[in-house]
């Protein structure tokens, strides 16, 4: 009998690493994550660290860590990663699929005319979305604070962290916030030799690793000058969103006005049509770089429609794909280093400052507006963190909920 629980555990195990049994976990997530990047990473600690054990809470935050400093879309690569992990480079592209597709499919639905139906989902159930994700987050930034922060002087930084981010108003304040916590935790902290540093199971070798970053610094080169050599609209398409996501920090948002650059003033998409896409990007849940298959499919000239679409989407997130399986390999043997620990100690600290101050900015702040919002944030919050409900059943709740406050007299 013991035999035979034994090979049904270790059976249900590898079946869990399948590409498809990935896909499907990520696709859960890419139907029911709403309130943007911050809030994907309070959803994937919850499934990934919490409910399944893929990684431990010091693995997730160093990875978090990571994909800050890269430019690109930091919860996607996150969820690109945590695939790459669990099932090699078959999981990376099925988790990016899963988490992805959703929420592209409805923009370019809504692109290809059918955003008179925009106004069949009620306002208060949006409402209702952006509440939940106040939730999420709450209970992210407390269980990684628990973890990174025991003590005064991480609390510190945490705190200043926070505080700096929401007082400078740049695009480069998340990576000055997370340099100047390595040098803090650099200069502070002591770990011992042979300190246990929760390994990330990487499966890419150090020279395939290089070979992804050479690839990418090629692209990003060498597409413009093909551009020159061969004019053409997919070419051109290509270029644009292959820069956009190459050279964008601090998540989606501030991919906009590189979009906006690149598609406006070239006459690809109008501004009003550009607009109406961003206001439905604000709708859907998963990842905010969707937005570039409403682009896609929306183009004055072809390719539009669906083959518009696929170019732009994969055009803006192949540069997160290449950094991600190029740096990791060499990410794992920086962090296993003495002195690496040690900045790593204040890098997790800040990263949860960074957590704080997105909680407040935009979180907070479009969400909650009257009591009833602050107490539909609190019941969200009691069934996430004390009853253990599935986050996709209370974000169901909330958006019913967020409803009946908007009816009620």
């Amino acid at each position: 009998m013991e035999i035979e629980t034994r090979t049904l555990i270790a059976d249900a195990s590898e079946t869990d690493r399948r590409p498809w049994a990935v896909f499907l976990v990520f696709l859960r997530l890419g139907l029911t994550s709403f309130g943007g990047p911050i809030a994907h990473l309070g959803y994937f600690r919850d499934e990934f660290v919490v409910r399944r054990r893929w990684l431990t809470e010091r693995s997730y935050a160093d990875l978090v860590a990571l994909c800050q400093f890269l430019p690109g879309p930091a919860s996607s690569q996150v969820g690109i990663a945590l695939g790459l992990f669990r099932s090699g480079y078959a999981g990376a592209l099925a988790a990016w699929a899963g988490f992805t597709l959703p929420s592209a499919i409805a923009l370019v639905l809504f692109a290809l005319g059918i955003a008179g139906y925009g106004d069949a989902i009620p306002a208060g159930v949006l409402h209702g979305l952006k509440i939940v994700a106040v939730a999420v987050v709450a209970q992210a930034v407390w269980g990684m604070a628990r973890n990174l922060c025991p003590d005064a002087l991480r609390v510190t930084i945490m705190a200043s962290s926070a505080c700096f981010v929401l007082l400078v108003p740049s695009i480069w304040r998340q990576v000055c916030v997370m340099v100047v916590a390595a040098v803090v935790g650099l200069l502070l902290f002591k770990p011992r030799q042979g300190t246990a540093d929760d390994p990330l199971p990487i499966v890419v070798r150090n020279r395939a690793g290089l070979l992804w970053l050479t690839l990418f610094f090629a692209l990003l080169t060498g597409l413009p000058l093909l551009v020159v050599l061969f004019p053409g609209q997919t070419l051109a398409m290509v270029d644009a969103f292959y820069r956009a996501g190459s050279l964008v920090f601090g998540g989606g948002h501030v991919v906009l006005p590189l979009l906006q650059a690149e598609v406006v003033p070239s006459g690809w998409v109008d501004n009003e049509s550009f607009l109406a896409g961003y206001g439905a990007a604000q709708a859907v849940p998963g990842p905010l770089f969707t937005f570039a298959a409403f682009l896609g499919a929306s183009m004055n000239d072809a390719p539009s429609g669906w083959l518009g679409a696929m170019i732009a989407l994969l055009a803006i997130y192949a540069p997160s794909f290449l950094l991600v399986n190029g740096a990791l390999p060499f990410w794992e043997r920086l962090r296993r280093n003495v002195r690496v620990q040690a900045a790593l100690s204040g890098i997790n600290a800040a990263v949860v400052g960074l957590l704080l101050a997105a909680l407040y900015q935009p979180v907070w702040t479009s969400a909650v507006h009257v009591p009833p919002d602050f107490g539909l944030a609190l019941v969200a919050l009691v069934a996430l963190t004390f009853w253990k409900l599935p986050p996709w059943l209370v974000v169901v709740g909330s958006g019913a909920a967020g409803w009946l406050l908007s009816v009620a007299p």
